[in-house]
């Protein structure tokens, strides 16, 4: 809910100034692996309840999930990635038990209280359930949002005119977050099935269809946006349309959170780093290999 987004961001905030304190301190830095990766882990964590200690390891198990799901591997590369999820796997489990037996003020304590009666014990089945769902909001709510913020800031990076004018101006932080989002969404496109025969853009489709929903390419739509291709922190508004979150029943639950870390992180960096920049003698980022979590592999910066 946007409520329980709203609460943790000072939660986030302070994470947040940790960490780029930390890369203030060392005069250049990779922030795919400083700092992308690490905020939004920390915070999802603190939503479902993982004690810190245990968020490197939830991070980990949650991007060998992604690799399982979504990138070619070797049959020995599957088995040891596998291996590491069902490790992830055990780790929520074990939060299912506890919370099930001494709740707290989290999501775990809630979906454990929610999934039977009180006073009666988690079968198998509902673990199960329950740590599918836990898995789940934990890759969905921090590979996301790290893919944006490394993505943004690379955008912001490659245009120096971009960080300037965000830099001189931080009333324009909203809609840089917005433009971040538009100009090219952590996910790129998802699937989808037709529930009823329809037709789109002349081609006659029947119930059950299976369709690549292409977020990216409605969001460089030229009759909804004037110079779609360009990234410009300037446009009109603070919300223009855009569907890197879904739309209806598919909306994205965690936009809340999404857009509040990133607002925060660019606040932070343009007013303790106002100087950063890509580092030229680093090779040119690439971007990683996948429709799903699209982001640079990795963001060296200096200043």
């Amino acid at each position: 809910s946007a409520a329980r987004s709203a609460a943790l961001l000072p939660y986030a905030r302070e994470c947040a100034r940790e960490l780029v304190a930390r890369v203030a301190e060392a005069g250049s830095a990779e922030l795919v692996e400083a700092y992308a990766r690490k905020l939004p882990g920390l915070v999802v964590g603190r939503l479902i309840g993982l004690d810190p200690a245990d968020v490197p390891a939830a991070v980990h198990g949650g991007y060998r999930a992604e690799e399982l799901l979504f990138r070619p591997l070797s049959p020995q590369e599957r088995v040891a990635a596998a291996e590491d999820v069902v490790a992830l796997q055990h780790l929520l489990d074990g939060y299912v038990r506890e919370r099930r037996a001494r709740p707290r003020e989290d999501l775990c304590s809630d979906l454990a209280a929610a999934a039977a009666p009180p006073g009666a014990g988690l079968g198998e089945e509902q673990r199960h359930e329950l740590v599918a769902h836990l898995q789940n909001l934990l890759i969905a709510g921090f590979l996301t949002t790290s893919a944006l913020i490394a993505t943004t800031l690379l955008h912001l990076l490659c245009d120096r005119r971009q960080w300037e004018l965000l830099c001189a101006d931080p009333a324009l932080t909203a809609a840089a977050v917005e433009e971040g989002l538009r100009f090219d969404p952590p996910v790129q496109a998802f699937r989808r099935v037709t529930t009823r025969p329809v037709e789109i853009a002349g081609t006659e489709l029947p119930a059950g269809a299976t369709l690549l929903v292409a977020y990216a390419s409605a969001n460089r739509d030229e009759r909804r946006h004037e110079d779609a291709g360009v990234f410009d922190i300037r446009r009109a508004g603070t919300r223009q349309p855009h569907l890197s979150f879904g739309h209806g029943p598919h909306a994205c639950p965690g936009s809340h959170l999404a857009r509040g870390q990133l607002r925060l992180t660019l606040e932070l960096f343009t007013e303790t780093l106002p100087g950063l920049r890509l580092d030229a003698a680093r090779p040119a980022p690439e971007m990683r290999p996948t429709l799903i979590h699209r982001s640079p592999e990795a963001l060296y910066v200096t200043w």
